[in-house]
């Protein structure tokens, strides 16, 4: 298995213009209607859907799903963890991730990832932390997130800031990667959870991406 992901600068232009300006009905929030975000080395523009009468169709419109496994996750996953929106996720898109110092993370399995995503983000399957910190592979991972292993111990002093994401309130994928990290020693107050995942960034009509092969 291989492990292919690029942690290249995203380069976010947030425009902070009125919506007249742009003619835009449904905005993000008052005074923001877009965000600029490079994803695969392209420019993708993050807006809402125009069209006021737009209603999903796809899976996300389920109510409904087997629990276990697609039960309701709690909102503290995990000690010191701090959960966010949408307004919370672009706006570290913007300062996070453009300065370098943090990753937009889609933990769900590929089969997931490959039917869309949130701009901006990068996939690292939830299976990748689980096999836990004794894995040659998982060792791997943290060095590429930047931590560094020093004196028989690993040091997260350099270690990117994380915010997970995955389906919606219902997955437990990116909670089983949050919890295995804070469990190898990665600090709590460099991981954040996007409860609301595809979900509800679905629902209110933000832009998603097929990721290329």
């Amino acid at each position: 298995m291989s492990l292919r992901f690029s942690f290249s600068k995203i380069f976010i232009s947030a425009a902070i213009l009125s919506s007249s300006l742009f003619g835009l009905e449904v905005n993000i929030a008052e005074g923001l209607p877009y965000v600029d975000v490079e994803h695969g080395g392209k420019t993708v523009r993050i807006q809402r859907i125009q069209d006021t009468k737009h209603k999903l169709t796809n899976s996300y419109a389920k109510t409904s799903r087997p629990c276990p496994p697609f039960c309701i996750q709690p909102v503290q996953i995990a000690k010191g963890v701090k959960i966010v929106g949408e307004l919370e996720l672009l706006n570290f898109l913007k300062t996070d991730v453009a300065n370098n110092k943090g990753l937009l993370v889609d933990a769900r399995l590929p089969q997931w990832y490959k039917n869309g995503t949130i701009p901006g983000a990068i996939n690292i399957p939830f299976t990748l932390f689980t096999r836990g910190i004794e894995d040659p592979y998982t060792q791997k991972i943290l060095e590429l997130l930047g931590a560094e292993y020093k004196n028989g111990k690993w040091d997260f002093s350099n270690a990117q800031k994380l915010l997970f994401f995955c389906n919606g309130p219902w997955c437990a994928q990116s909670p089983h990667a949050i919890r295995a990290l804070v469990k190898m020693g990665y600090p709590a107050n460099k991981i954040l959870y996007y409860r609301g995942g595809m979900q509800n960034w679905q629902i209110l009509g933000l832009t998603t991406v097929i990721p290329e092969e």
